[in-house]
């Protein structure tokens, strides 16, 4: 008997030989072909595969990207810059006549104060809330001790109802408009509610206040005294040995351009009939950077009689 292989073998070879020698090579060609692209198209799917696998990694790394932006946050310096686009900078470059910022740098700043490498600021780019955090954790390495200093610089008691009502409300700091930067309404308003309680401490009718420190204040308080006089030969200005030295450091170096002669002594023990019609103004602190309280009224007598003017740097807080 024959196999079951043996069968099927003599069949096929029977099959063919009963199929036309055209057809026969018709067949045999296709199965030629066949044989030879299958290896290239098992190779073009799996490349096409790896086409397909890099595809969905790469937009995988995109969306991740995209989250991580979406999801950055939104109080950092890049975010909330709002600065020139590319193509801005471009054609401002090209109106100037550069091709680069760099060149443009090069050819507008000397290289004697220009830095070689970019400027490093930290290691990477901090948010508001974490520049806060960071900062706030060097801050308590600090160690505090009894401060002696003294020369004005005295620490207050502020209550929360004004520490959270004014100083730490957004009325007075916010822009009053997206197109001014700057904080001029609440500055205004605040320096209004200053200037008036300088009038209720004082007792004077009237007050001005503005932003200025106690030094320049006092430069600008010697100018009032300069200009209020009608003789030129009236440019004496006294000030108390005991004010605060940086006060009569800044009021002799406002004094060098008005021409006027600023004269530092004891206001106890100075003669000031000696200055005769040339006392322009004296400036005297209360208190004083000692912390002495004096009496000035019979000072200020004197002073008005020659015709002067007397100027008081005062603790609007002593004032109380």
């Amino acid at each position: 008997m024959l196999s079951r292989s043996t069968l099927s073998k003599a069949q096929a070879v029977a099959r063919l030989n009963s199929v036309p020698r055209n057809a026969l090579a018709a067949t045999m060609l296709r199965a030629a072909l066949l044989h030879t692209l299958k290896p290239r198209q098992q190779a073009s799917a799996a490349t096409a595969t790896a086409t397909t696998a890099s595809s969905v990694e790469a937009a995988a790394l995109s969306s991740s990207a995209a989250a991580q932006q979406a999801l950055a946050p939104l109080d950092t310096f890049l975010r909330r810059h709002n600065g020139p686009r590319e193509s801005d900078v471009e054609t401002m470059l090209q109106a100037l006549g550069f091709k680069t910022l760099d060149e443009m740098i090069a050819a507008t700043v000397p290289d004697s104060i220009r830095l070689p490498e970019p400027l490093h600021i930290a290691e990477g780019e901090y948010a508001e809330r974490e520049l806060l955090a960071k900062l706030k954790q060097i801050a308590q390495k600090n160690k505090v001790y009894r401060s002696f200093i003294g020369t004005g610089y005295t620490d207050v008691v502020v209550p929360p109802v004004i520490l959270r009502n004014i100083l730490e409300n957004p009325g007075w700091y916010t822009q009053y408009t997206p197109y001014q930067p700057e904080i001029s309404q609440g500055r205004l308003e605040s320096l209004l509610n200053f200037q008036t309680v300088v009038s209720d401490l004082t007792g004077l009718p009237a007050a001005n206040a503005s932003l200025l420190d106690e030094g320049t204040a006092a430069g600008e308080a010697l100018v009032v005294c300069l200009n209020s006089t009608r003789k030129k030969t009236r440019n004496v200005f006294f000030a108390d040995i005991n004010c605060h030295p940086q006060t009569l450091a800044v009021l002799k170096t406002r004094a060098e351009g008005f021409g006027a002669e600023i004269v530092v002594a004891d206001y106890k023990s100075f003669d000031f009939a000696s200055l005769g019609d040339r006392l322009a103004g004296a400036l005297v602190s209360y208190p004083d950077t000692y912390g002495n309280i004096g009496e000035y009224k019979a000072l200020a007598d004197q002073v008005h009689e020659l015709g002067g003017q007397l100027v008081v740097v005062a603790d609007l807080m002593s004032l109380a």
